[in-house]
């Protein structure tokens, strides 16, 4: 009798596992869905910012090689604004992505502890990190043309320009990072949909 209580009691908890993961798999799988499509305007966003540098840089350069004072005012200002929304987008990315590393942190502790868990948790955490030290790389331009923005001699002219494409480098890697922030949420989509198959084929044998 007890034997058949005990494998009765393990019968119910095995089905219960399997139900909770059954329930929490449409919920992860919107979720990556998501995630790609945020990484696809993100990198649409990141390509307008370079795009948007590069032309603040041809700009400068027409302005200087003329000594157009009133263009390269404008050409500041554009700077100023352009470098303004990117501290707003590093500080709002960096948010996101200490969200991330927060909600994969929970996964892979409280989830079936998968490796592709604990890699999540590992490329959040590089996310974070990298994108923590863009931040700071911008502030620090930031801070620099501050100084030199508005001097018209010719060392500060040449370190404003040296500034600007400073900030089109890290605007590039930037692309560079979405794109393979992509690629990753891309594969792993591919592997829930693997994951999703071998449940359904696990759960027909079952049924059977």
């Amino acid at each position: 009798m007890n034997r058949i209580s005990s494998a009765l009691i393990a019968s119910l908890l095995l089905a219960g596992s399997a139900q909770a993961q059954q329930w929490g798999r449409p919920n992860e799988r919107a979720q990556d869905r998501q995630e790609v499509r945020t990484d696809r305007r993100e990198l649409r966003d990141d390509r307008r910012d370079v795009a948007d540098l590069q032309n603040v840089l041809e700009r400068f350069d027409q302005a200087w090689s003329r000594q157009d004072e009133r263009e390269m005012s404008s050409v500041e200002n554009r700077l100023r604004e352009l470098l303004r929304a990117e501290l707003h987008e590093s500080r709002v990315e960096l948010e996101k992505d200490k969200r991330e590393v927060r909600r994969s942190t929970r996964e892979a502790r409280w989830g079936r502890g998968k490796a592709d868990d604990r890699r999540d948790r590992r490329d959040d955490i590089r996310d974070t990190r990298v994108e923590a030290a863009t931040l700071q790389t911008r502030m620090a331009i930031a801070r620099e043309l501050n100084w030199v923005m508005g001097n018209r001699n010719y060392a500060d002219l040449q370190r404003e320009r040296n500034l600007i494409v400073q900030l089109i480098q890290v605007a590039q890697h930037e692309v560079q990072q979405t794109r393979q922030e992509l690629r990753e949420d891309r594969n792993e989509r591919r592997e829930d949909r693997r994951e999703d198959r071998r449940e359904d084929r696990r759960e027909s044998r079952q049924r059977w």
